[in-house]
């Protein structure tokens, strides 16, 4: 049996790409599954998804918790989550990256292909939704499906859902990603460990309606514990903001749905990039064109 973990942000399709793959192994022969993990949040948070490859039928329904192969669909989930964890000493890592492979330190050193399939996606289906150009580069690494039946799964899953037109141009991003992934070896020198999370037990929460921030653990512990929960990390581009352009009509401010433009005492506005999602409606609403949105994670 090979299995395989994908790990990505909700948007990016980690669970088609599981699924289109899954499909793909069907065409050729195999029996397959694919199931999706993720919590309760939406756009942009971490989520997981499962693939089980065998030539016989398979009756394991639980996740993937010792990989064959490894998925990665948002390389800045390697610095918030032990993602290497289980991987088989002789598993197989695939990332969307810009990097090469000797580059990369996943904290196992094994066989790992990249490639830039965020660039790949915007240019082939004008958004940076990179689960078929990634596919394309599992092909590559990984001997197990060929390019031509995830091409043909792709046509059949995409295009009955968004139309010939979107099957075509997704297969050919995963085409233009096989052809464009570059193979080698990741270093494994790093060590991620997860963070304790408190887990309050009904007798340690105030009574009353709200959770008053307290000291648990050595953490900060606030109403819904979201001080402590960094969705910096979830964005793909970044508002960059222009105090001289700014006319201070406090719009962003008032628009941002996560509470993270602080105004300052001049009127003029502050982003706090730990908590900005990129979502992009300060400069949607800015009337003086005063905030551009940026591709990538930069804090200024």
């Amino acid at each position: 049996m090979y299995e395989i973990r994908f790990h990505g942000r909700g948007g990016q399709g980690a669970v088609m790409a599981a699924q289109a793959l899954a499909e793909a192994a069907v065409l050729e022969g195999y029996y397959a599954q694919a199931f999706p993990y993720f919590g309760a949040e939406r756009r942009g948070a971490p989520v997981r998804a499962f693939a089980r490859i065998d030539e016989s039928k398979i009756s394991i329904k639980s996740q993937v918790y010792e990989p064959d192969a490894l998925v990665i669909l948002d390389e800045s989930i390697l610095e918030i989550d032990p993602i290497s964890e289980g991987l088989k000493p002789d598993g197989k890592a695939i990332i969307n990256t810009v990097k090469k492979p000797e580059e990369v330190d996943l904290g196992i050193e094994v066989e790992c292909g990249t490639v830039d399939a965020t660039t790949i996606a915007l240019e082939t289906i004008k958004a940076p939704i990179v689960n078929t150009s990634i596919l394309g580069a599992f092909a590559r690494v990984v001997d197990i499906v060929p390019l031509e039946s995830i091409l043909n799964a792709i046509m059949n899953r995409f295009g009955e859902k968004l139309g010939h037109q979107s099957g075509v141009m997704n297969a050919e991003a995963a085409r233009i990603a096989y052809h464009n992934t570059v193979v080698g070896r990741c270093k494994g020198t790093r060590t991620i460990v997860r963070k304790k999370v408190w887990l309050p037990a009904w007798d340690e929460i105030p009574i009353g309606n709200t959770l008053s921030a307290r000291e648990i653990d050595g953490i900060a512990v606030g109403p819904g514990s979201m001080a402590q929960n960094l969705t910096g990390t979830w964005r793909t581009q970044t508002p960059r903001y222009s105090k001289e352009k700014c006319i201070r009509c406090l719009r962003c401010w008032f628009s941002c749905p996560e509470g993270c433009i602080e105004r300052q005492e001049d009127d003029y506005e502050r982003w706090d990039y730990r908590y900005c999602k990129g979502c992009g409606i300060c400069a949607e609403v800015c009337p003086a064109d005063a905030i551009e949105m940026v591709r990538g994670v930069y804090e200024w």
